[in-house]
């Protein structure tokens, strides 16, 4: 991939990214690679410009949105029964109580009720992907809370709230995953199972036609959707990015794949870069 013209001078991108399981962390395949690489083309184009990270993972969801204002969040193991080197592992990017602010405000300008929360932890959808993008963990991070039984065309107006913020310094990103049914993960390596390529290439057909009607009627248009997703939570952080990029609206935001890759044949790790 070409690190050197990843960015419009003006703006950083906005991200999704598909952080599969917790073993993401120790188990990079592909995908965790081909994040570090992208992440050094972002350091190596701006540099200390990038002021902060706002990220919505669908491991925290709150009846209302919710925006972190810690000045130093923990890394969260929320998790169990992985193996001990996963609980070892710390991410100690600092929090941006300011930035947190200025995400609460769009969100409030927007129209959603959104609360601060002072005492957040920074959970595994958010570290483990992190840790592949900017491993030195000096960026200030910025979590964004799921709203609970949120649809998909309010976190993509939530996403287009927050959208400024990249002209500003700062990176947005959604992180979850491609496909998501964790009751067919039986460990190791197998092919990919075939609804889980057909639902994910549906997907990116739909982001590359700019097709806003059937992205968000996707439960009902996508092949096998509600077997890549019996629940939606780790599929609507995708809409919190096609919002922050500013898709749907510019007609000349497509999605630069980084990468399409399956793990434990039921995991589609497809993650993507839109500039607009």
């Amino acid at each position: 991939m070409d690190t050197h013209n990843i960015l419009a001078p003006a703006s950083l991108p906005a991200l999704f990214i598909s952080h599969g399981a917790p073993l993401f962390a120790v188990e990079p395949g592909e995908t965790g690679p081909a994040l570090t690489r992208y992440g050094e083309g972002l350091l190596a184009e701006k540099g200390s410009a990038i002021r902060g990270i706002v990220i919505m993972s669908p491991h925290w969801m709150a009846r209302l949105p919710a925006v972190m204002t810690n000045p130093a969040p923990e890394t969260w193991h929320d998790f169990g029964g992985f193996p001990p080197a996963l609980y070892r592992l710390q991410y100690p990017a600092p929090g941006a109580p300011e930035l947190g602010v200025e995400v609460l405000n769009l969100l409030r300008d927007a129209g959603f009720d959104a609360r601060p929360d002072e005492n957040r932890p920074m959970d595994h959808g958010a570290w483990v992907p992190l840790m592949h993008l900017f491993p030195q963990a000096n960026i200030p991070v910025v979590q964004v809370a799921l709203p609970a039984g949120a649809s998909a065309a309010q976190v993509l107006d939530m996403g287009r709230a927050v959208r400024s913020l990249r002209e500003q310094g700062v990176l947005v990103v959604g992180s979850g995953s491609m496909t998501h049914n964790l009751a067919e993960f039986f460990g190791g390596h197998r092919e990919p199972a075939p609804y889980v390529i057909e639902f994910s290439r549906w997907v990116e057909d739909a982001i590359a036609r700019g097709d806003v009607e059937a992205m968000l009627d996707y439960r009902q248009r996508a092949p096998h959707a509600r077997r890549a997703h019996p629940s939606e939570d780790h599929f609507l952080p995708l809409f919190f990015a096609l919002g922050a990029g500013g898709w749907g609206e510019d007609p000349g935001v497509k999605p630069e794949y980084l990468s399409r890759e399956v793990m434990y044949s039921m995991l589609a790790m497809d993650t993507f870069a839109l500039r607009g």
